[in-house]
C-alpha cells in the first residue's frame, strides 16, 4: 500500500521533497454500544483495516488534500489561516479540523501540508472511517512537527474537533480505540475517567466478521444527537432523586428504583439501554477472562435487542443481518455495531461456518433489502504508526 499511495502522491502533487507515510486503523466496538458519552463503559479494538496517508511539508500556509476514495472530487484546497468547516469540503473538514483543533489546544502548525490518503475502511460503514482520519492528521502533525503529545491525547484533540468542528456530538470511544489500539486485544474502557485496561481477545477457533450493510449513514445529520439529549434529558431528572453525575454510575436494581423520575417514556427507555448495556460490558468482559466465548456471545445477542427497542437505532438493514446471523449454525454471537441507522454488524462465528455465514446471511440479505452486504474476516491490530 506505501508503494501504491506514495506512486499516487507524486502523479498528483509531483514528485521532490521527503514523503512520509502513516497508518491508522478503524475500529469495532464488541459490546458496550451508545453508552460512551453516557460515563459508561465500551469495549472496542482497532482493526488492521483503516487509513494511509502520503504526506509532505510545503514552504507556504496552503493546505492540498487528495483522496484516492474519492478521485472525482480531485484536488481540495485550503489553508492554515482559514480553517472553518464548510458542507463542500467533503471529508477533508476531518483532517482540517483535527488541525484547527491543535491550534486552539496551543500547537501552530508551522506550515502548510500535501496529504492524500486510501482508506480501506467501507464509507460510511460506522467502523469509524472518519475518526481514523482524524487521529491519522493528530499523528501525522506530532511526528512531522514534534508536538509534545501523547496518544491519549491525540484521541481527545480528535474528538474535540469532531465536537466543536464538525459539529458531531460523539464521545470519545472511537477516537480512543484508534489512537491506543492494540494487537489481539481489546480495550476495556470506562469512559467516564478514561481508566482502561488491555483484554486479550482469544476467540477459540472463531473469527470476527463484520458485515456491512451498505446503507450509508452520517453521523452529523442521524438522529445520534437525538438519542444523546434524550439521555441528557433523563440524567437531569434523575439528579433530582438520586447524587449521579452520569447514567453509567447506576446498576439495573438502581436504575428501576429511580425510574419514575424520568418523565418521558421515550428518555426513559433510552436511558434503561445505557445503564443495561453498561452492566452487559461488565458481564462480557468477565465472561472473557473466564474464557466463556458462549456467554459473551449471548450478551452481544441481548445488546442487539436493547439497541433496536429500547434505542431504537438499528433499521431494517441492521436487523436483517443480525435476524439471519442469529438462525445460521455456528455463530455465538451478532449485534450491530456503531451508531447504527446503517453501517455495520459484528458477529463471532466458528471457523469452520464463516463461508456458510457469508452464504446464507448474504443471500437473505439481498433477498429481503433488494441489495448487497459485504462481509470483511478481520484481525485485531495495533494503533497509528509511520510506515
Amino acid at each position: 500500500m506505501k508503494e501504491k499511495i506514495v506512486k499516487r502522491f507524486q502523479e498528483i502533487f509531483g514528485a521532490g521533497g521527503e514523503i512520509r507515510s502513516y497508518f491508522a486503523p478503524g475500529r469495532v466496538n464488541l459490546i458496550g454500544e451508545h453508552t460512551d458519552y453516557n460515563g459508561g463503559h465500551v469495549f472496542p479494538c482497532a482493526l488492521t483495516i483503516g487509513t494511509y496517508a502520503a504526506v509532505r511539508r510545503r514552504e507556504d500556509r496552503k493546505l492540498r488534500f487528495y483522496s484516492m476514495n474519492f478521485e472525482a472530487a480531485g484536488v481540495y484546497e485550503s489553508d492554515l489561516d482559514s480553517l472553518k468547516p464548510a458542507r463542500e469540503a467533503g471529508w477533508t473538514n476531518y483532517p482540517k479540523g483535527v488541525m484547527w483543533a491543535f491550534g486552539q489546544k496551543g500547537f501552530q502548525i508551522p506550515c502548510g501540508l500535501d496529504l492524500m490518503l486510501c482508506g480501506n475502511i467501507p464509507n460510511g460503514s460506522g467502523l469509524s472511517s472518519s475518526a481514523s482520519v482524524e487521529v491519522l492528521t493528530g499523528y501525522i502533525l506530532k511526528s512531522l512537527f514534534g508536538f509534545d503529545v501523547t496518544l491519549q491525547d491525540i484521541a481527545l484533540i480528535s474528538q474535540y474537533a469532531e465536537n466543536q468542528y464538525n459539529g458531531v456530538n460523539c464521545g470519545i470511544m472511537d477516537q480512543f480505540a484508534i489512537a491506543m489500539g492494540k494487537k489481539d486485544h481489546a480495550i476495556f474502557l470506562d469512559t467516564s475517567d478514561l481508566s482502561y485496561e488491555y483484554a486479550p481477545i482469544r476467540l477459540k477457533e472463531a473469527k470476527i466478521v463484520i458485515s456491512c450493510s451498505n446503507k450509508k449513514r452520517g453521523l452529523g445529520d442521524s438522529k445520534y444527537n437525538e438519542r444523546r439529549s434524550e439521555c441528557e434529558e433523563a440524567l437531569a431528572q434523575l439528579q433530582t432523586v438520586t447524587d449521579i453525575r452520569s447514567l453509567g454510575e447506576l446498576d439495573e436494581a438502581q436504575f428501576e428504583q429511580y425510574r419514575s423520575a424520568i418523565k418521558r417514556e421515550v428518555c426513559g427507555r433510552r436511558a434503561k439501554h445505557a445503564v443495561w448495556e453498561n452492566q452487559r460490558t461488565l458481564q462480557a468482559v468477565e465472561a472473557l477472562k473466564a474464557n466463556d466465548v458462549e456467554r459473551f456471545g449471548r450478551l452481544m445477542n441481548e445488546s442487539h435487542i436493547s439497541l433496536r427497542d429500547d434505542y431504537e437505532v438499528t433499521g431494517i438493514e441492521l436487523d436483517t443481518l443480525v435476524e439471519e446471523a442469529w438462525k445460521t449454525e455456528g455463530v455465538i454471537g451478532s449485534r450491530m455495531t456503531g451508531a447504527g441507522f446503517g453501517g455495520c454488524t459484528v458477529s463471532i462465528v466458528k471457523d469452520e461456518a464463516v463461508d456458510a455465514f457469508i452464504r446464507q446471511v448474504g443471500g437473505a440479505y439481498r433477498e429481503k433489502i433488494g441489495y448487497k452486504a459485504d462481509f470483511y474476516v478481520v484481525d485485531i491490530g495495533d494503533g497509528p504508526s509511520e510506515i
